[in-house]
């Protein structure tokens, strides 16, 4: 080998870390600006799947209250009597209604 060739050779031994670092500094650039991939659409779409998340666990929550009513309704009759007249203020006719916020 000559002396170029073997100076060459040790230069690109000495810097071979470079590309590495090079390829690895494009694939996170590519990470934060790509709009596919981009880390701050990752943690938006998170945070949206968050709050449907929470909102889902609401309609379940209602929809055990209202399931239950249905079936206290269903299985007791005189309590339809007792949610009509608190829920729609119904009265009867000797009966005074006293409405407390």
């Amino acid at each position: 080998m000559s002396k170029t060739a073997k100076k060459a050779n040790f230069w690109v031994r000495r810097r071979s870390h470079i590309p590495l670092i090079v390829i690895g500094t494009l694939v996170v650039l590519l990470l934060f600006f790509n709009e596919d991939t981009s880390i701050s659409l990752n943690m938006q779409y998170e945070r949206e799947i968050n709050e449907l998340t929470e909102s889902i666990a609401e309609c379940r929550d209602s929809a055990a209250f209202y399931r239950n009513q249905r079936e206290l309704l269903i299985h007791h009759k005189g309590d339809l009597e007792h949610i009509a007249r608190e829920k729609f203020h119904m009265q009867k006719p000797s009966e005074d209604v006293f409405i407390i916020k």
